[in-house]
């Protein structure tokens, strides 16, 4: 079972663990989005922190319906 809490802008939030592939973790709060992808996305500071490899960019579409390009940075779920 995943516990969670609502945040004072009534945002589902979880915490959720991150890392990179030489074994640093980060725990993080994440904001649950209802029309997850399967990608989660994380502050640059963090992307930085954990030194995750960059891929390539991509568009996508926000819930205003908006495009904007994204970087992608890889982390595979072990």
């Amino acid at each position: 079972m995943i516990i969670g809490y609502v945040n004072a802008n009534y945002e589902a939030v979880i915490r959720l663990a991150v890392g990179n592939d030489t074994g640093q973790r980060l725990v993080i709060d994440a904001v649950i989005d209802t029309g997850f992808s399967g990608f989660v996305s994380l502050p640059s500071e963090i992307i930085e922190q954990l030194e995750l490899p960059w891929s390539y960019r991509d568009r996508g579409t926000l819930g205003d319906g908006s495009e904007v390009i994204f970087d992608i940075y890889l982390k595979m779920l072990d």
